[in-house]
């Protein structure tokens, strides 16, 4: 039960703070990661996989995860459900305010605040899956100052396969008109087929 209790006011306070939609939870979930256990870094990154080639919000896909993961059924309910109650709560009250005050200065500063806060939370959530994703985490390890970095060391780092299929599904992208799912289907195909 107290188990519960601290998922949900986990995913309260992400709900609470994480400005900026879907991405602007990772931080929150890396923090949650260090201080529980409950998963890993690379449970992480299979999350923002998961939840990105399911239908739903991403946050909200990976509340569920983590809950159904740690806490079963309870946790898959209870964590989506603290994550959306902030958010509900707080845009009941803006609607309010900001139809009393949208030509205020205030008001526009406020949201010209947010919006950097927001690209800087996504930025460093991309940068921190783009790692996981890209490199070989494990073998970093033994790399513990510059003048241990050769050629090699760095080879065995990257993961060449993932940032060549990162690569070739950007230019795709930019070039080609196909929907998401493509994309993403596709990616999940080469994943098993070459064994990233």
């Amino acid at each position: 039960m107290i188990s519960l209790l601290l998922l949900s006011w986990e995913f309260f306070k992400t709900g609470l703070f994480a400005v900026g939609g879907g991405l602007a939870t990772l931080p929150f979930l890396y923090d949650m990661s260090a201080k529980t256990g409950w998963f890993s870094l690379e449970d992480i990154s299979n999350m923002v996989a998961i939840s990105e080639s399911t239908p739903g919000p991403l946050g909200i896909n990976m509340a569920t995860y983590v809950g159904y993961s740690s806490f079963s059924l309870p946790g898959a309910l209870i964590a989506p459900l603290s994550l959306v109650i902030p958010s509900i709560v707080i845009i009941v009250i803006v609607a309010g305010i900001l139809e009393k005050f949208k030509e205020s200065k205030l008001v526009k500063d406020i949201f010209s605040g947010l919006r950097p806060a927001s690209t800087a939370m996504i930025a460093a959530a991309g940068l921190s899956v783009a790692k996981i994703a890209l490199l070989h985490l494990e073998n970093c390890s033994g790399i513990s100052a510059l003048s241990d970095l050769s050629l090699a060391s760095i080879l065995d780092v990257l993961n060449i396969k993932a940032i060549i299929l990162a690569i070739v599904v950007y230019v795709a992208i930019k070039k080609f008109n196909r929907h998401p799912i493509f994309y993403i289907m596709l990616s999940a195909v080469i994943g098993i087929v070459f064994k990233f």
